[in-house]
């Protein structure tokens, strides 16, 4: 395992992420930032003030620390392109290189829209799109196809630099509106948009945006990535911000301070978007500068993680959560042959397919909370996992079918909190499936492959589950026949295991 630091300068914040690698995977283990309004200072004077230049070094010496004690062997650090802007930035950068051997570059736009669509296509499921990067001072509209960039555009208008006009007085969000959707309609790439298109939403002021649209909805989840918001919830968000004061904009769950005194320039820009692009909805996707130069820097081939984006992330999180004894990749197999052999009996479709295979695969994820009652910790281990490739539904429905491997942890009072997202399809599949689950860890309880394959015989008020095995499976017939009573309860059939 290697441990990579990545430093990040942008026009608000100082951030230093480390992340744990390991066979082209990783996982975040530490995040820190200092806020530093390197933006507003640039723009105004075109210089980095001495006072500034000295508190970023300082800062930069204690993350250094940070990062020996983490014993990172790669450090990347890197400054948003507003960085050019300052006349000093050269002097800047070799005085923090002599004093902390960190070694920083600019990147810029091309760059930057690179890195957003690496991480935007690795964090949401579409093959194609377009893609609405709002940043503070600039917004990137991307067109991609088959996970190739088609196209780009730039405007230089960002929550920030929107907010107020030359002479420093705050703009109207009419005004705002108006002044975005007149640069909107000069990009080339409209003239190529069709009407099924699909609009991904990116950068801190659209997750910002995301996080008040789930207040008034009362959206259940605390789930950015993969948030789809209609063209109505995105006026009543608006409607909402004009009829408050920046106090209360600051008091909303999620929203940080320097975040929420831009977040009219934000929304300004993102109603121009929906307006001029006619869209009926766009998906506010996690995506980041940061995340699209992880992906480019660990092994994993390109053409693997763009395959199957679920799989991706399932093997992700069990490349750092499995030990010598995890069994659960033959849990997914065995839990497919089943849901297979038993359509007959459980009668649903193939959209449960996706969640099946979650739930399979993290099936013990809740070990990681505690053993007692791993099933019941594993619902939420599976909603907040961070899996990408599946919506919120599909989660919800996996997170249910881990927690159904005892039914009597299944409460329906709990179900009924998200009866907006779910169905009452979901409600008979869940049970179902979790009992599949259950009995799919019960036939590899040895931890071996013993058991090959099942075929099943539907005789009467039984069913007869004939396993193909390879060598001796008496303990394996032996858990799975302690499964029968809850699979009578959910399938209404007696189960008999030979």
């Amino acid at each position: 395992m290697v441990n990579i630091a990545i430093i990040e300068l942008n026009e608000k914040e100082l951030k230093l992420s480390i992340f744990n690698t390991s066979n082209g995977r990783y996982k975040l283990i530490e995040q820190i930032s200092e806020p530093f309004q390197i933006g507003e200072e640039v723009t105004a004077e075109e210089l980095l003030r001495p006072k500034t230049k000295t508190d970023l070094v300082d800062v930069l010496k204690l993350y250094r620390k940070m990062i020996e004690g983490y014993k990172v062997q790669k450090i990347i650090a890197f400054a948003s392109s507003i960085l050019f802007k300052a006349r000093n930035y050269h002097g800047f950068i070799e005085e923090v290189y002599n004093h902390t051997g960190i070694s920083f570059s600019i990147m810029d736009n091309e760059e930057i829209i690179k890195n957003i669509y690496a991480s935007t296509i690795n964090s949401i499921d579409n093959s194609k799109g377009y893609i609405i990067n709002v940043g503070y001072y600039t917004t990137n509209f991307i067109k991609y196809n088959r996970r190739t960039i088609l196209g780009s555009n730039t405007i230089d208008i960002g929550a920030v630099n929107l907010l107020t006009d030359e002479t420093g007085n705050t703009r109207s969000m009419d005004d705002m509106i108006k002044i975005v959707t007149a640069e909107i309609k000069k990009m080339e790439i409209l003239a190529t948009i069709e009407d099924d298109s699909i609009f991904v939403g990116t950068g801190n002021p659209f997750l910002s945006f995301g996080h008040i649209a789930k207040k008034i909805a009362r959206y259940p989840l605390d789930i950015d990535n993969n948030y789809v918001v209609s063209k109505d919830l995105m006026e009543k968000t608006i409607n909402f911000i004009k009829g408050i004061d920046l106090d209360r904009i600051k008091k909303i769950k999620g929203i940080a301070e320097s975040e929420a005194a831009s977040i009219g320039g934000a929304l300004a820009i993102i109603k121009a978007f929906y307006d001029v692009l006619n869209a009926n909805e766009i998906t506010i996707s996690e995506a980041n500068v940061r995340e699209g130069v992880i992906h480019s820097n660990v092994t994993v081939p390109a053409q693997e993680k763009f395959n199957d984006l679920l799989a991706n992330s399932l093997d992700s999180y069990y490349e750092f959560n499995h030990d010598d004894y995890s069994i659960n990749k033959q849990v997914y197999s065995m839990a497919m042959i089943l849901f297979k052999q038993l359509k007959v009996m459980h009668k649903l479709p193939r959209y449960y397919v996706k969640p099946l295979r979650i739930a399979a695969q993290l099936y013990d994820s809740g070990k990681n909370v505690n053993y007692n009652d791993y099933s019941k910790h594993g619902l939420n281990t599976i909603l907040y996992s961070g899996l990408n490739g599946a919506t919120h539904r599909e989660l919800l429905i996996a997170a249910f079918i881990c927690l159904c491997q005892d039914l009597d942890n299944f409460s329906l009072g709990e179900w009924m909190l998200y009866k907006d997202i779910v169905t009452e399809e979901d409600l008979d599949a869940v049970r179902k499936l979790g009992v599949i689950v259950k009995l799919a860890v019960a036939l590899n309880i040895s931890k071996k492959l013993v058991i090959t394959d099942v075929v099943c015989d539907i005789l009467g008020d039984s069913i007869i589950m004939k396993t193909v095995v390879e060598g001796d499976a008496t303990f394996e017939i032996l858990e799975g026949m302690k499964v029968a009573v809850d699979y009578k309860k959910v399938f209404k059939k007696s189960l008999q295991i030979i």
